[in-house]
């Protein structure tokens, strides 16, 4: 296992360079910028000894993530800065520099126009973001699909009584990073970003395109898009490199995809749902995800609330699905502490109904002082048979503990 001393030493040399972020902050408020963030250590403990070799049962990294931004003309233009920066001690490829935002926005009355690189959401799921399509998921930072990179584009909105219209233009593509050869949560076999193909003679530079309707109407939150362009999740196909080493290569083809998601709050519930057509992927086919939150408020007299998650998971192509949530269900619950400290804990398990697969998750963050956030994460596969698409983390159970100062 990698010595921990450099990493360290190089996670000090951040934290350093965070504190001297936020004396600039304090230096420039005056001239209007802003200079916010954060910067931290993360631990993850892996429960199980590794199933490839060079891999590690203990990991610390690092990271830095400021946000500088400028705002002018009462609050009409800004221009937003969101850089990223890890160092990780066992995985080459998690040790990465990304710009999540660089953007100019001008804002109107009947209209906003954002240019630049951004993040985008859409989705009301928990256990799975279906319909997120604009931003790349960065898969060496978790397996979750919460974190995103940058993605170029230009987007304009109109904004009316009825509801919001965006057109995205977005010129460029971003592939996925996947785990390197000694990291953990990686595939078996692994996959070889070299032998990236695309179905677009333009591979990387093809431009995309999508269109977004949302709107409120009364209890029901709704939003309607269409995408054409490069497919975000990659197909992974079996090939070989010149030494003969059994690889999985990306082929990322062009596709179009309509997906909707809905959220209905009614008192003490949350009705949700993600749903999505796809074509040009192999076969058609459509997925979805629906389920519903219900809270309660001050259980048992407590200063507590307490939710129950409940979401299915569907895909039309069944056990042919490449992907693990196909057939499943998710049951969760959710508390808030209501504390100073913002105290909250998600637990759930997903089981897959087809092979009795069953993957379970912790995520319980508290905040202590002014700045500082404690984060800790479990995630174990349980019963992963051969045939279910999680069946190479079946050895990869980990904790992970994150602390975080924020500037």
């Amino acid at each position: 296992m990698p010595a921990t001393k450099p990493l360290l030493m190089r996670s000090a040399q951040v934290f350093c360079a965070a504190l001297a972020l936020s004396c600039f902050h304090v230096a420039t408020r005056a001239d209007e910028f802003k200079l916010r963030g954060s910067v931290g250590a993360e631990v993850r403990l892996f429960l199980q000894s590794p199933q490839f070799t060079h891999q590690h049962d203990l990991n610390g990294s690092g990271f830095l993530a400021p946000e500088l931004s400028y705002e002018w003309a009462q609050g009409k233009q800004s221009i937003v800065f969101s850089p990223f920066a890890r160092i990780d001690e066992g995985d080459a490829r998690r040790t990465h520099v990304d710009i999540r935002e660089l953007a100019w926005i001008k804002a109107a009355a009947a209209w906003e126009l954002r240019v630049g690189i951004r993040r985008v959401f859409w989705g009301v799921a928990e256990s799975n973001h279906l319909v997120d399509i604009i931003n790349q998921t960065d898969l060496v930072e978790n397996i979750d699909g919460e974190d995103k990179l940058g993605q170029p584009m230009v987007n304009l909105a109109f904004i009316r009584d009825w509801g919001i219209v965006d057109l995205f233009v977005l010129p460029s593509f971003r592939e996925r990073r996947f785990p390197g050869r000694t990291g953990r949560l990686r595939t078996a076999p692994r996959v070889d970003s070299s032998s990236t193909r695309y179905e677009s003679a333009a591979a990387d530079k093809h431009v995309d395109y999508a269109i977004r309707y949302s709107t409120v109407l009364g209890a029901l939150d709704f939003g309607l898009y269409h995408f054409w362009g490069t497919s975000r999740e990659p197909r992974l196909l079996p090939g070989r490199t010149h030494s003969g080493e059994i690889i999985l290569s990306p082929r990322y083809d062009l596709i179009h995809q309509t997906g909707l998601d809905a959220l209905v709050t009614l008192g003490s519930w949350a009705w949700k749902l993600e749903a999505l057509q796809r074509t040009g992927q192999g076969e058609p086919y459509s997925a979805m995800v629906g389920g519903f939150e219900y809270t309660r408020v001050g259980v048992l007299g407590s200063a507590y609330d307490l939710g129950l998650l409940v979401e299915y998971h569907g895909d039309d192509r069944g056990r042919r699905a490449p992907q693990p949530f196909n057939h499943d269900l998710f049951v969760g619950a959710r508390v808030g502490f209501n504390d100073a400290a913002s105290t909250q804990l998600l637990t759930g398990v997903v089981v897959d109904l087809y092979g009795g697969g069953r993957f379970f998750n912790l995520e319980f963050s508290t905040r202590f002082g002014e700045r500082w956030k404690l984060e800790v994460e479990a995630r174990t596969f349980w019963s992963a048979p051969p045939a279910d698409p999680l069946h190479f983390l079946a050895r990869d159970d980990y904790v992970q503990l994150q602390l975080e100062r924020f500037f």
